[in-house]
């Protein structure tokens, strides 16, 4: 099949052999990982089988990862991956949504027989699609391994983005200045949300210049009038006022890597306290980025954006950023350094983050926000649309 990986296989192989230098540091012998981006990142991987058990495992003395999942999904792995033949492997079909049975029981054999059942094996326990019940199988199953939690290994060695995924967020980033300006261009008095919604699917996947573009992790957001005090609202029926306030935050991919965008609109004459918001948020992430360099840490970032905002008479509790790159359903965040105090991550270029700006007050919020590359120059943005309140009339 003419599928066309997105990586070379060399870029792949630095990548294992970094995870593997890690599990060495942390003690590890077989890394068991079933965050779909951490199976895609380690192999390529790629399907949308995340709905039932399936994980890749690197064992210290194995040269290539091995991928274990349902029988028809096998030959995905043999599609989009490098992988030896003889390191795809599966599980008994029946096993698939059983009352008893699990398909990791089938995957704790497996380790028994390669003579790794007394292994130190680290598992994801925060990943989205490792249950409880996944767990319990493997450590029954496995009664003389020791379990620990890998403590989000591989996220980690996903921090500083290569150069060869560098292209992939720029990418990401071009198409979501075209999603955004869309977007931005179909909201009108009396427009239904749900058409905004569907011209922002419309060309979230049309992509730009023949690179399509993938579905991203997190469906479109989009916030009306009080609505905007918080932040994860989805689409309705209702057509838009003629004078509110709508905050829409959106998701562009490319390969499955990541560029997000939060922009505050307001159809008619804004308020004073709504520019008054919007002009701080404005100021407090052009800030943050300036000090967004290679040496800072991420809590100097976030002291930066919140310095602005208490001048100006604001505070914000929650974090003001968050690591990005290659994502599933249902987080385009890496889960490792967050732009919040107490982070002490140095920065390091090549890092990617989503400086998310929202302020949520108790009648209305705003979110003017940034995704950037970590760069000597500060923060490199990978979007070009409108930093401001944009007032349609």
């Amino acid at each position: 099949m003419d599928y066309q990986k997105p990586f070379e296989k060399a870029e792949f192989d630095r990548r294992v052999k970094d995870v593997k230098n890690r599990m060495s540091d942390a003690g590890i012998d077989l890394l068991i990982c079933q965050d779909p981006a951490n199976m895609n990142w380690l192999t390529g991987f790629d399907g949308w089988s995340f709905y039932v058990p399936q994980a890749v495992l690197v064992h210290a003395d194995e040269v290539a990862p091995l991928w274990f999942g349902r029988p028809q999904d096998a030959k995905a792995a043999r599609i989009t991956t490098d992988l030896p033949e003889e390191n795809i492997q599966t599980f008994s079909e029946t096993r698939v949504h059983h009352l008893t049975e699990h398909p990791f029981d089938d995957l704790a054999a497996f380790i028994l027989s390669r003579g790794w059942g007394s292994s130190r094996i680290a598992v994801e326990l925060d990943a989205h699609y490792y249950t409880a019940r996944a767990h319990a199988h493997m450590v029954k199953g496995l009664p003389n391994a020791r379990f620990s939690d890998s403590q989000q290994l591989v996220n980690w060695a996903r921090l500083i983005k290569s150069d060869a995924e560098l292209v992939y967020m720029r990418e990401a980033g071009q198409l979501m200045t075209e999603v955004m300006n869309r977007a931005v261009a179909k909201v009108a008095p009396g427009v239904r949300e749900y058409e905004v919604i569907a011209e922002v699917y419309q060309s979230q996947v049309m992509g730009l210049e023949g690179k399509y573009g993938d579905y991203t992790s997190i469906c479109p957001l989009i916030q009306v009038g009080e609505g905007t005090s918080t932040p994860h609202l989805t689409w309705s029926d209702k057509p838009l006022p003629d004078d509110t306030l709508i905050s829409i935050e959106l998701g562009a991919a490319r390969r499955h890597y990541h560029a997000p965008l939060t922009r505050t609109l307001y159809l008619g004459s804004p308020p004073k306290d709504v520019l008054r918001l919007a002009d701080a948020i404005v100021e407090g992430t052009a800030a943050a980025l300036e000090v967004a360099r290679p040496g800072a840490t991420c809590e100097e970032v976030e002291a930066a954006w919140q310095k602005v905002l208490n001048r100006h008479g604001y505070k914000k509790e929650s974090r003001s950023g968050y690591s990005i790159g290659v994502n599933y359903p249902p987080d385009w965040g890496e889960r490792t350094a967050s732009l919040r105090p107490g982070d002490e991550t140095v920065l390091q270029a090549g890092m990617c983050f989503h400086f998310q700006s929202g302020v949520w007050l108790e009648q209305i919020g705003a979110a003017i926000s940034e995704p950037f590359v970590v760069g000597e120059k500060g923060g490199e943005h990978l979007c070009d649309v409108r930093r401001e309140l944009i007032v349609i009339h």
